[in-house]
């Protein structure tokens, strides 16, 4: 693993920078910590970090004071959030390629040797996930590029950014494509968390307030897979160590219908089985999406371990701690998104 490095991580105060920059700091390294929100908003803190910065990197000054003396960038940071505010905020998140493209020009700048891009498996063509439980979508399949709107063109666009700065200027790039992070220390509620948040929320509520009904987007057919954040963390690094420049999917190939993961939730809360109110005008996104793990076993001999259900354990346990804590105002949490 990476000791002893200057390592800037850009979107620290989000969900996968937060329990990044807490697996660098273990390993000894010296953390430049970055993020768009102040720095009581930041999802995790940590005090060992070498200094903290709530600056907006779609500004490249901002990127140049961060970059100097840096041996490694890792960029964690974009505009998003669970497909309710994917497909209603397709502006704000095309603006987050002027991120990683004003790294890549301070990386470029300060002799920076190697750069890190986290994409989505939203960058994969739209055609390939029209059914549920489609075959896992391999790193080929992303072209022709018909990706989804607005988040999903500004990934694709920027993994071809991280390409040719390496093709251009030797700045050795490792590119992962998440497919559906989640765990503890993540958005919950508010309008950009995603489904196993989402999910863990509403069923939490509908057992603390002895309710029998819970609100699904969609028919609850549509299918995905969902990766806990100690693998994608291990994937992660283990995909910046190696010598492998292309995008590979970083996910697990556990596939499962929304359905199917209410009633994992349903079974870890204890609670009996709940009423489900489809909301079909929601946004659903496509219809079946999963990892296909072969390249990512071949160059990386990596998979990922923790199971749905023991990740959905985990995840559930903190999002109900953390809504105990917030009891007064226990009604802020039951919304419909």
């Amino acid at each position: 693993m990476i000791k002893n490095k200057n390592i800037l991580i850009v979107g620290a105060g989000g969900f996968i920078g937060g329990h990044l920059v807490k697996k660098l700091l273990s390993n000894g390294n010296k953390i430049i910590a970055s993020d768009i929100k102040p720095k009581e908003y930041w999802f995790q803190d940590y005090e060992e970090a070498k200094n903290y910065y709530s600056m907006d990197m779609k500004d490249i000054n901002n990127c140049r004071k961060v970059t100097k003396g840096i041996d490694y960038v890792f960029n964690m940071a974009c505009n998003m959030g669970g497909m309710g505010f994917i497909e209603n905020n397709k502006a704000e998140c095309m603006q987050s390629v002027l991120i990683n493209t004003n790294l890549l020009i301070s990386c470029k700048e300060e002799k920076i040797k190697k750069y890190f891009f986290s994409s989505s498996a939203c960058a994969y063509n739209k055609t390939k996930q029209q059914d549920v439980f489609i075959e896992g979508l391999r790193e080929e399949d992303a072209y022709p590029a018909n990706p989804e709107d607005g988040y999903g063109w500004e990934k694709l666009f920027s993994e071809r950014m991280c390409r040719h700065f390496m093709e251009d200027y030797g700045i050795e790039v490792r590119i992962a494509r998440y497919h559906n992070v989640y765990g503890p220390y993540g958005t919950y509620d508010g309008g950009r968390e995603k489904a196993p948040a989402a999910l863990c929320r509403k069923v939490n509520y509908a057992k603390t307030k002895n309710e029998n009904k819970i609100q699904v987007w969609g028919d609850g057919k549509q299918t995905r897979s969902f990766l806990y954040i100690e693998d994608c963390i291990d994937g992660t690094l283990r995909l910046f160590e190696s010598d492998y420049s292309e995008p590979v999917n970083i996910g697990s190939d556990e596939q499962v219908s929304i359905n199917q993961m209410i009633e994992i939730i349903e079974n870890i809360s204890g609670i009996k089985k709940l009423e489900r109110e489809y909301q079909l005008d929601k946004p659903k996104g496509v219809r079946g999406r999963s990892s296909n793990n072969d390249l990512v076993k071949k160059i990386l001999n990596w998979s990922y371990k923790i199971s749905l259900k023991d990740g959905l354990k985990s995840t559930y346990n903190w999002i109900s701690s953390e809504m105990q804590k917030t009891g007064k105002n226990l009604n802020r949490f039951n919304k419909s998104d």
